[in-house]
């Protein structure tokens, strides 16, 4: 190789002239390029390109610099010679590189610019977009001495300039065609090359992602997956995998059609365990694998798609089996912490807002004697202080997904808590959530109070049943009722995370329960508790959420009280905040808990996700309930202008302006039921509304897939299943067509209610006038009058 390059240098540059001082390496770079651009000769051009190969690594500034027109002379002039072009495709790898070469020379000048020079050079590049073209009509070259330069060129461009190589592949007609044939290449560092430019270039763009989808991209993936071997191949079944997260991520189209056509059951062999007679092998690329696998999974059903996406691959995900197979990884000895967690995370999603799959991982049995539920299982280790932060943190929110929408499961944990229960007993859930409540372990009471609040999130039936839980705190000691035990807890702790899970607990227990409001307002000592936490000036860490929240939970106590405490009514309550802590301060503690760091993160996503114990704090539904209720319990606390107050006890009228006024009262009444019975409707079609939109997305999303499979085949020339899908296209637009008209009808129908809502709020006023005409009549008369 080097007597090559030597013999291409001195036929390119000729002898030395005696008493000349050598030339630099900028001047050999110049004449080499003007050669390549002015020489006649074919073999001429080869070899001064065969010479800036040798060069374009130490000299890489200079080549870039001087010969990048030069070279894309070559690769548009000389496309017939693959010798010529392959050594062009390989000068602009080098001088495109995203790395540092060792033998690189770099001037002072371009020292500060060095870790970007790659991408200055791929600008300046695809300036030209016909370039690329260029270089993407070199991939159907068979030759490998052109296509495996021209592939590593277009990764290198992907590196520095994603955006905008996606941007022209987009526009070139069948260049992800061309790409999606290299999957199927006999040579080996072909396809896996080719595998790293699909995972670049399939992330961040849905339009590449669903042609790439539709290109066959999910049979060839599964095919390569297979002949490496599934979870025990190599790197190149991560590669595969990697791109299947790309093409599911956020893309519904592509979720859609990879669950109609049938590829969830073709993931199930990498989740196949050996016989219990083999020994499992859990190799650091084994385990890549599986967690990769994972990931594919959890962007089938993670809570931010469409709900009915989401619904239908999990019902896939159970009668495929794939869901069986997870619970037995969990269930499995010797299986990795990390696969562990990720399978816990996996598994939560698969059941979460699904009945059928919550109710099938409820008897999901662990492998013990006796043989016990495998949530028992996973609680133990939540409640466990020596477990792994991340794994506990994944129990609890497989524990949380399986309470989601499970009104049954949240009954069934409150029972085993409830004194007339069969199942009271040590390994029941309910059991080991209060244990781990009690346990005076900071992070055990915080996992076991947010758990158990979830067993309350949108169920008042199961807030009052709570109530009737009572605990004996020692041997041969009165019961006290768990309500009173998490105010005692609270106001003995002195950990913060401890009394944040607690205050959370009690303001989802107590939110929409008056019952539950007037047990904790009986306590002696928790309102004045309250009161001295908001009221307080330390600035600890996490000091002020917590005075945010202690202020949440007596605002809470405000506008769910029923008054049948004397001493705390509504009114009182009020008074207290005033007097005792002040209006503009409370309301300041309170806006501190959307202004925590770790509000907006936690409000984002159901999972709890935290680098480190000290970040576990607030909880996803605690602050969807803070969203809602702050605004509620702002207005409460916030005194009212009173009305017109004379001191009288009485109120003496005339028969006939007493007949009047009842007349009037009664109207109001009247009227009164009216507006609730409008509003009962005005939500009702709203709800109605929100289905139908919900259902022509549906409709719009199951179109516009249907379109992209017409177009595809059209492509194709398949006439016939052409035709059908087209005759699904109409059929479907119509349905749409159809749900549009009934939302116009909702939206007519909600607009005729607000219109009449808004004449009887009108009448009211005018009857309040009238009233008030006749007060102050009566008055003047030396009449006393009470303000009604």
């Amino acid at each position: 190789m080097k007597m090559e390059y030597f013999k291409s240098l001195k036929s390119v540059l000729g002898g030395p002239t005696p008493g000349s001082a050598p030339p630099t390496g900028a001047e050999i770079v110049e004449r080499l390029v003007d050669r390549v651009k002015n020489s006649t000769l074919l073999e001429d051009r080869r070899d001064a390109c065969r010479a800036l190969k040798a060069l374009s690594k130490q000299y890489r500034v200079e080549v870039g610099a001087q010969g990048m027109d030069a070279l894309c002379q070559v690769l548009e002039l000389d496309r017939a010679d693959g010798e010529t072009v392959s050594y062009a495709l390989d000068i602009l790898c080098n001088v495109m590189s995203v790395e540092v070469f060792d033998e690189e020379e770099h001037p002072e000048v371009y020292q500060s610019s060095k870790t970007s020079l790659g991408e200055q050079f791929t600008e300046i590049f695809m300036k030209q977009t016909d370039n690329i073209g260029l270089v993407l009509g070199f991939l159907e070259e068979d030759d490998f001495q052109v296509r495996w330069p021209a592939l590593k060129l277009l990764t290198s461009l992907i590196h520095n300039r994603p955006r905008d190589l996606q941007e022209i592949i987009l526009v070139s007609p069948m260049s992800v065609s061309k790409l999606m044939d290299l999957l199927l290449d006999s040579r080996e560092v072909i396809r896996n090359d080719a595998l790293i430019l699909l995972t670049h270039l399939t992330k961040g763009n849905a339009n590449i992602q669903k042609i790439v989808a539709f290109e066959n991209a999910f049979d060839r993936l599964f095919d390569v997956m297979a002949d490496e071997g599934y979870a025990d191949g190599g790197i190149v079944v991560e590669d595969c995998l990697a791109i299947f997260h790309n093409l599911l991520k956020n893309n519904t189209s592509n979720q859609n059609f990879f669950k109609e056509g049938s590829y969830i059951q073709r993931l199930s062999p990498m989740f196949a365990l050996p016989n219990e007679s083999e020994e499992i092998g859990w190799s650091s690329q084994k385990v890549n694998n599986i967690l990769c696998s994972l990931q594919v999974i959890r962007m089938l059903v993670m809570p931010g798609n469409p709900t009915q996406v989401t619904l239908s691959c999990q019902r896939s995900l159970r009668s495929t089996g794939i869901l069986e197979a997870l619970c037995g990884i969990l269930m499995a000895s010797g299986v990795p912490v990390d696969v562990l967690t990720e399978t816990i995370n996996a598994v939560a999603e698969v059941i979460r807002g699904n009945p059928a799959n919550q109710e099938y991982f409820l008897n999901v049995m662990a492998p013990s004697k006796p043989p016990r539920p495998a949530i028992v299982v996973l609680l133990l280790s939540m409640v466990n202080e020596k477990q792994p932060l991340d794994l506990r943190c994944s129990v609890l929110y497989s524990f949380q997904c399986f309470l989601y929408k499970n009104e049954v499961g949240q009954a069934q944990l409150v029972q085993t808590l409830l004194p007339s229960s069969a199942e009271v007993g040590t390994g029941t859930t309910g059991h080991l959530l209060v244990a781990g409540l009690l346990s005076g372990h900071m992070l055990s009471t915080w996992f076991s109070a947010v758990a158990l609040s979830h067993a309350l999130v949108e169920n008042p039936a199961q807030k009052e049943q709570l109530l009737r839980v009572a605990l004996a705190t020692a041997p041969g000691a009165q019961p006290v009722s768990l309500l009173q035990q998490c105010c005692t807890l609270l106001q003995q702790s002195n950990k913060v995370q401890s009394k944040v899970g607690i205050l959370m607990l009690l303001a989802m227990w107590l939110s929409h329960c008056p019952l539950a409001v007037r047990d904790l307002l009986n306590s002696p000592t928790c309102i004045p508790y309250l009161t001295a936490q908001v009221g307080a000036s330390e600035h600890q860490e996490h000091e002020e959420l917590l005075q945010g929240l202690c202020a949440f939970l007596m605002g809470i106590c405000v506008i769910f009280n029923d008054d049948s405490v004397s001493s705390y009514t509504r009114e009182s309550l009020c008074q207290l905040i005033s007097k005792r802590v002040g209006q503009d301060v409370f309301l300041d503690k309170l806006s501190e808990v959307s202004k925590h760091e770790l509000y907006g993160k936690a409000h984002k996503h159901p999972q709890l996700q935290v680098i480190s114990a000290e970040h576990v704090l607030l909880d996803h539904e605690f602050c969807k309930l803070f969203k809602a209720l702050e605004g509620m319990v702002m207005k409460a606390v916030t005194p009212k202008e009173s009305g017109m107050h004379n001191g009288a006890t009485e109120l003496t009228l005339t028969a006939t302006e007493n007949s009047l006024l009842l007349q009037y009262k009664e109207l109001i009444r009247s009227q009164d039921h009216q507006i609730q019975e409008m509003r009962r409707q005005l939500q009702q079609y709203e709800i109605d509304r929100q289905s139908s939109q919900m259902h022509i997305e549906e409709l719009n999303a199951t179109v516009s897939q249907l379109r992209d499979q017409a177009r595809l085949l059209s492509a194709a020339a398949n006439t016939g299943v052409t035709g059908a899908l087209e005759t699904d296209v109409q059929r479907l637009s119509m349905t749409t067509e159809e749900e549009n008209k009934k939302s116009v009808e909702y939206e007519e129908e909600l607009y005729k209610l607000r219109k009449d809502q808004e004449d009887l709020l009108v009448l009211l006023a005018d009857q309040d006038l009238k009233i008030n005409t006749y007060k102050n009549r009566l008055q003047q008369l030396g009449e006393k009058v009470n303000t009604v």
